[in-house]
């Protein structure tokens, strides 16, 4: 299981790394993207991939820690999302304005001449 949640990261980086150093800038938009997910799923998983654990701390039964998932990397992730969702809108409005001023969608706001 472990190694296939680190291809996915590995993957997730990977494809965003390359869109981001694409030319066009809804393509770098969605590599900025798909990169935070990459990043995410990495912070999830430094709290441990855990199954039937308590997500809690009780008084009561506090003898073993190892016995506790880690509710620190989900906090981090939640806030991420939520960050990354309003990054993605702001990303899309500004592109968008950039398409409407310059006429194209290219990273430099000029088109390659073709040879």
């Amino acid at each position: 299981m472990e190694l296939v949640y680190a291809l996915v990261v590995g993957v997730l980086c990977g494809v965003g790394v390359w869109l981001l150093l694409r030319p066009r800038t809804f393509q770098v938009v969605m590599g900025l993207s798909i990169l935070s997910y990459g990043v995410n799923l990495f912070l999830f998983s430094m709290g441990r991939l855990s199954v039937d654990k308590a997500p809690v701390l009780l008084k009561q039964t506090a003898d073993a820690i190892a016995d506790y998932a880690d509710p620190v990397p989900q906090a981090l992730v939640l806030t991420a999302i939520v960050i990354g969702f309003a990054m993605l809108a702001l990303f899309l409005v500004v592109m968008i304005a950039s398409r409407g001023l310059t006429g194209t969608d290219h990273v430099d706001g000029v088109e390659e001449e073709e040879s």
